[in-house]
């Protein structure tokens, strides 16, 4: 009994353990899948979208947003994330529904982020509600400029701001060389935002926009074509268009209605109209071959090439009404906004906290009722800190704004586009992106353009308006120097011929021009007058906008470029002044001596004796000529010196010092002769014809009267370099010029007459010529040229066409057409016989004077090294030496080869010699090998001390 009460006491215990087992591992299974369970757990965080689903763009931006969070998270499903995003959808159909949409969104859901909205004029509302909440705004299409993170910090734009572009729009611009530009944009806040920017851009390549074209965002057809007609009107043909896809699309099919996509018109189209191409009806495009657009360069890869194709299976299935969907930039950056944001949230480990309500009165408003989320403000920063690789390339913000890539230039052929180059910041435009250089903006790195009219022409960007007016070019009215521009009314007839030689080279230009461009001649006199009294008054006419340019002698001033732009000139310039021409033929008794300075005469003339004097110091011992009576010798110095000018001298030099001394000096000699004839010669010819007055301060010092044109800018010139109002006289023709001239200023004329240069050598072309002449040009000034408005599109062309008129025959025929073959040739330049000075042969001078003194040297050295002996053995003194080497000197040398031939002469006729030139001469030539004789050595008779040597005779 026992034995089977423990058997049953056995059983339940064995029963009871393995359920205790039992029951121990379910518990412990069900803590584990409870544990798994709650790591597995994600927090939800809630997300705004706000696009508008009527726009293309915002079904393709939601379309892509959700394709991009189903990406991103089962790519990382076996990740270790805790958050997900989730996202609660508002339709914004106008800007009051967008906002209060985003209201919603914040008061009632709180979203952490709102993407979106699809404009910027929407986003403008949404920003400030983000920024009261501290919510992040990503927008992904609101593009223009005047939105900015500056303004808010909560707002991203994850798109390009349209300010971004208009470098490359400028680039183009510069390239093909066309200076003036009309946008047309759409009047809103997406249209105006790059208006500044664009300006800015053009102006610094020197370009202008002469018109704005604002469309209304809801133009109707008549006030479209409206406005193309006025622009039609306007001669400029670069057109730059802004706006949205819809409106654009409606201007390019009007304008290719009314005819203005032919040729020499210009379509430039932004990335917002550019980046939609492919979304626009077959029949707009078409409408838009020839047109240039920019839009942000996307490369193509694998991974974007498989995300196209399985976004268009994914939207052709949620919209089977819509058919050939394309895929463009923005639909890339609404699914990289939405991949950055997923990113950012895990990254920021976010918790989707309630928002912190504030304290408000039970009246407040919705925008009072508000929160602020906490979790916002760290999850702007991990936004901002967000860098990947996205489809649409590099993804990464700085100052809260994508950083703009490469552009790619497009060009619209039939019903597509195809790519022309590229833009970059570093580079400039390239025909490839890995062909980069240095800077460049030359149209050779374009690939080939079709342009509007199916041309590869390009267009010059501008043409004459389609009103068929003629230019109205402005004349002035003349009474004197007609040669210029001469009016004749013709009463009978009543018309108006122009004629004169600036409109003559005016038409020579105009015709160099590759275009045909109609004007006529307006002669303008102010009300009141005959003739036209101001050329400042009459360029300020074009200005004025009552003339497109004015023709004439009108010159080129500073101050008149401060309202018009004048081309290049076509006349010499500066200011000159004529005066009357002085007779010095009374004045030529001593006009011999002009030729040399008075240095130069004072140079040669010591010189000359100088040089005779060496002469004589070198042959007075050797050479009889240069013996004899003191005076004689004086004289022979004097007489050497100034025969050898004439090469007169018949003296024999036996001295190779001498000669060598010599040599150097008949050079000297013949080039100063020389040249003293050649300058005497033409003091004699020209000096004659000297002006009465050379310097203008002579004509201030001596209150001169001058002369001026009339109605010319030289009056304000002379005032301004310190001449008297009162003492200025003006003339309006030549002949009362001349006829000033001729008075005086003493006799109630003038003593000068100013004028530019012009006018002054028409003056060569009369019998005046001979008796006045042009000294200068005394003031600087940029000669004459035609004014056209600033900014004008035919300035330069003219210009070039003046360089092709001035460098060739034409205007050589021209000048001698209107002023004739000057009488008189242009003396300013040969007027003066300058004097010649020292500075012209100081060189010879110091050649001559060193040869003299080394030669001097040499017979000083040899004569000392000679005479040594005498010296040491003689007076002690110094002055008793000096007296001894000079009576030395003045012997003969009988050891010069001269004597020797002579003494052997004598001894073999008459064995004496001739009675000797001085006692001294006497003297027997000493021996070779021998001791001097004393007696040389001491003075001789008469000489104080001295006594008659032993061998010579008393004399008879």
């Amino acid at each position: 009994m026992r034995k089977k009460t423990s058997e049953v006491f056995s059983s339940i215990s064995s029963l009871i353990s393995s359920f205790s087992f039992f029951f121990l591992c379910l518990g412990l299974f069900f803590c584990t899948e409870m544990a798994m369970a709650q790591k597995r757990k994600t927090v939800p965080i809630n997300v705004g979208v706000v696009l508008d689903m009527d726009n293309w763009t915002g079904k393709m931006g939601l379309s892509c947003i959700s394709m991009a969070l189903s990406d991103f998270y089962s790519s990382n499903h076996g990740s270790d994330y805790k958050t997900r995003l989730v996202l609660h959808t508002r339709d914004s159909k106008s800007n009051v529904v967008a906002a209060a949409a985003a209201v919603d969104l914040l008061k009632n859901v709180e979203v952490e982020a709102i993407i979106g909205p699809t404009s910027s004029m929407q986003a403008d509302f949404i920003i400030g509600l983000g920024e009261k909440s501290q919510v992040p705004i990503i927008s992904f299409s609101a593009t223009s400029p005047s939105l900015s993170s500056f303004r808010s910090p909560y707002f991203i734009r994850a798109t390009l701001s349209d300010s971004s572009q208009v470098q490359t729009i400028s680039s183009i611009i510069q390239s093909f060389g066309w200076r003036e530009v009309v946008p047309i944009y759409i009047d809103n806040q997406f249209g105006e935002g790059i208006i500044p920017f664009l300006a800015d851009a053009l102006e610094k390549i020197n370009a202008r926009t002469p018109y704005r074209s604002v469309i209304p965002e809801f133009a109707t057809d008549d006030q479209i074509t409206s406005e193309l007609y006025k622009l039609m009107s306007m001669q400029t043909r670069v057109f730059v268009v802004h706006m949205t896809t819809s409106l654009g699309a409606k201007i390019f099919t009007k304008a290719n209605e009314l005819g203005m996509m032919s040729e020499e018109y210009v379509w430039i189209i932004t990335d917002a109209m550019t980046g939609e191409l492919t979304s626009m009806d077959s029949s707009a495009i078409e409408s838009m071959h020839g047109v240039i657009g920019v839009k942000p360069h996307v490369p193509r890869n694998k991974r974007l090439e498989n995300f196209t194709t399985r976004w268009k299976l994914k939207f052709q299935q949620e919209n089977p009404t819509i058919l050939n969907a394309e895929l463009n930039v923005f639909g890339l950056w609404a699914y990289d906004s939405a991949t950055a944001l997923a990113m950012a949230v895990e990254k920021s480990r976010i918790t989707g906290a309630p928002f912190e309500k504030l304290n408000i009165s039970g009246n407040a408003t919705d925008l009072e009722t508000i929160g602020v989320s906490k979790d916002g403000p760290k999850l702007l920063q991990a936004i901002l800190n967000t860098t990947f690789k996205g489809l649409s390339g590099d993804f990464q913000l700085v100052d809260g704004q994508l950083q703009s890539p490469a552009y790619q230039i497009i060009n619209v052929i039939g019903n597509g586009a195809k790519g022309i180059g590229f833009w970059i910041r570093e580079n400039g435009i390239v025909k490839k992106l890995n062909l980069r250089s240095g800077y460049s903006i030359s149209k050779e790195n374009f690939g080939s353009i079709i342009w509007p009219g199916d041309t590869t022409s390009v267009p010059k960007g501008w043409v004459i308006p389609t009103n068929g007016k003629k230019l109205k070019i402005g004349v002035p009215v003349k009474d004197g120097f007609s040669e210029f521009v001469k009016v004749t009314r013709d009463f009978t007839t009543n018309t108006t011929t122009v004629t004169g030689y600036c409109i003559d080279v005016f038409d020579a230009v105009m015709s160099e021009l590759n275009y045909s461009v109609p004007y006529e001649f307006v002669p303008y006199a102010p009300p009141g007058a005959k003739t036209t009294e101001s050329y400042d008054d009459l360029v300020r006419q074009v200005f004025l906008g009552n003339f497109d340019a004015v023709v004439g002698d009108a010159t080129i001033r500073s101050n008149r470029l401060q309202y018009v732009d004048f081309t290049l000139p076509y006349t010499e310039s500066g200011v000159t002044m004529m005066v009357p021409i002085k007779d010095n033929n009374r004045n030529k008794a001593w006009v011999f001596l002009k030729p040399l300075t008075w240095e130069l005469w004072l140079t040669s003339f010591c010189f000359f004796v100088f040089i005779g004097f060496v002469i004589w110091v070198l042959e007075h011992r050797v050479n009889e000529e240069f013996r004899g009576p003191p005076s004689h010798q004086v004289g022979m110095i004097f007489w050497f010196s100034f025969a050898s000018m004439v090469f007169a001298q018949k003296e024999k030099i036996v001295s190779n010092l001498a000669r060598f001394v010599l040599i150097i000096w008949f050079l000297v000699v013949l080039i100063l002769t020389s040249s003293y004839t050649a300058s005497l010669t033409s003091t004699l010819t020209v000096e004659n014809l000297q002006p009465t007055v050379t310097d203008i301060k002579e004509l201030q010092k001596n209150k001169e009267y001058v002369g001026y044109q009339q109605g010319s800018f030289v009056k304000e010139l002379l005032i301004k370099n310190n001449f008297d109002e009162d003492r200025l006289k003006q003339y309006n023709t030549s002949e009362e010029c001349i006829d000033l001239l001729s008075k005086g200023s003493a006799k109630g004329g003038i003593a000068a007459a100013f004028d530019e240069i012009p006018y002054m050598k028409l003056l060569q072309a009369t019998p005046y010529c001979s008796k006045y002449t042009m000294v200068g040009p005394m003031y600087k000034s940029d000669g004459f040229g035609f004014a056209f408005p600033i900014g004008s599109p035919l300035l330069h062309d003219v210009s070039k066409a003046v360089l092709s008129v001035t460098e060739g025959e034409k205007l050589v025929q021209i000048e001698k057409a209107w002023f004739g073959q000057p009488i008189c040739s242009d003396s300013s330049t040969s007027l003066h016989s300058n004097s010649l000075g020292l500075d012209s042969f100081w060189g010879l001078f110091v050649i001559a004077g060193i040869a003299a003194i080394f030669a001097l040297l040499i017979f000083l050295t040899t004569f000392m090294r000679d005479h040594w002996h005498i010296i040491r053995r003689s007076d002690p003194s110094f002055r008793g030496r000096i007296r001894i080497l000079a009576r030395n000197f003045d012997r003969k040398d009988y050891s010069s080869h001269t004597f020797k031939n002579n003494i052997e002469l004598r001894d073999a006729v008459s064995g004496h010699m001739d009675c000797p030139q001085s006692p001294r001469d006497n003297l027997p030539p000493p021996q070779m090998n021998e001791p001097p004789n004393p007696e040389q050595i001491f003075p001789l008779p008469g000489e104080e001390g001295g006594n008659p040597p032993l061998h010579e005779a008393p004399p008879t």
